[in-house]
């Protein structure tokens, strides 16, 4: 059978990022076929290989991100290692970058060094306040900028300090628009036949854009949204009930026809029939007594029993998943969300990347290897060097 072709074959993207937000984005490009040359210090190169679980000296995280991509270490502080790099990119449709504004500059790799060379260049920056503006020198950690966004604010309980997700959400979110980012300006490229043009993406930008009616209901109705635990303002019910052995199930039951059929399936018909709650602007002023009528009925059945009665009543609901649950669910195996590499010998899973695209699918061609491992041949077959010269700028500790 012929091999699908991926949309982004072709393309090449050199990654000077690392930790999360800009190895992510260059991930998803590189998942749909970009080349992608990962630039990393000699030595440890990128941090992440270091964090969270480890074994033999790597991160799992790192097969994951780094997969698909050819790793070059060079030392981008000595101005060796800045002209190699340079000269990378003089052939290369993106460059993706997450230090913080001015650092590329520092080392002779900003915009105009690089697009004087290569007017053709998209030139994807991701930092955590922009390009510009009175914030755009402060360190743009997630956590802040998550903050700073305003979509800390509204996560948590009432009266108790915001929460977080247990993931840098942040960057992956800053990531994955990066990445949108790029792939519109490649577009607009092709179509006007123009010059590249830099992607401005800020962290707390990035988490801004998912605050929905925030904005106007405060500029239109002089109202903040407050945090409200594990529902969701002004939409009821919606929430996550404990069951009675002791896990948690989502139940959205917000629609005029779902509500009655779902009052019906917990045994309260005349809920379902109850004039002040048949509509959402009503079922809002009764919602503590419809939580406590579904979180009492909940409590006294296992979460199968609970999702079985509500799916045979067409009512959305669903459990609250760990990563065990995920790998034992038939329908994420269905649709393919995880993918097996091999590492020494040994299979890992690591998760499929999406949109799935029917004609031109994208795919893991192999995980994130070793540090540096691609230096050698990259750096003969792009750049033209010898052996001896390579063996030169490794004594020096150029690459």
């Amino acid at each position: 059978m012929e091999e699908k072709r991926k949309p982004l074959q072709g393309i090449r993207v050199i990654e000077f990022g690392q930790l999360i937000a800009g190895p992510f984005a260059g991930s998803l490009l590189a998942y749909f076929g970009a080349e992608v040359i990962k630039i990393e210090p000699p030595g440890k190169g990128d941090p992440i290989r270091g964090w969270r679980a480890v074994e033999n000296g790597t991160s799992f995280w790192w097969r994951s991100i780094g997969r698909n991509k050819k790793s070059v270490t060079l030392d981008l502080k000595q101005p060796e290692g800045a002209d190699l790099a340079k000269q990378l990119c003089r052939d290369a449709d993106v460059l993706i970058e997450n230090f913080r504004p001015g650092v590329m500059e520092s080392w002779g790799l900003g915009p105009d060094a690089i697009k004087a060379d290569n007017p053709s260049l998209i030139y994807a920056r991701i930092s955590g306040y922009g390009q510009d503006g009175p914030y755009s020198n402060k360190p743009g950690f997630a956590s802040v900028c998550e903050g700073f966004s305003g979509f800390r604010y509204v996560n948590g309980h009432p009266g108790e300090a915001p929460v977080r997700p247990n993931l840098s959400i942040g960057d992956s979110i800053a990531g994955l628009h990066a990445a949108f980012g790029v792939v519109m300006a490649l577009l607009g490229r092709e179509r006007s036949q123009a010059a590249g043009q830099i992607v401005d993406v800020a962290l707390y930008e990035s988490m801004f854009n998912l605050m929905e009616a925030v904005v106007p209901e405060y500029s239109g109705a002089g109202i903040v949204r407050e945090p409200s635990g594990t529902t969701v303002t002004g939409i009821v019910p919606t929430n996550t009930y404990r069951c009675q052995d002791g896990k948690y199930v989502v139940i959205g039951g917000n629609g005029d026809s779902i509500f009655r059929r779902l009052m019906s399936a917990v045994g309260r018909e005349d809920l379902a029939r109850d004039p002040r709650m048949s509509d959402n602007a009503g079922r809002v002023e009764c919602e503590n007594e419809i939580d406590k009528v579904l979180a009492d009925w909940c409590r006294t059945r296992d979460c199968q029993q609970v999702l079985q009665v509500l799916e045979n009543a067409r009512v959305p609901s669903g459990p609250i998943y760990s990563v065990a649950d995920m790998f034992s669910d038939s329908h994420y195996r269905a649709r393919g969300m995880f993918e097996q590499v091999e590492i020494d010998g040994r299979k890992l899973e690591i998760p499929a990347m999406v949109p799935k695209l029917q004609t031109t699918p994208g795919g893991t061609e192999w995980p994130g290897g070793t540090v540096g491992a691609y230096t050698d041949s990259v750096l003969h077959e792009r750049l033209g060097l010898s052996i001896a010269a390579l063996t030169d700028l490794k004594a020096r500790g150029v690459i």
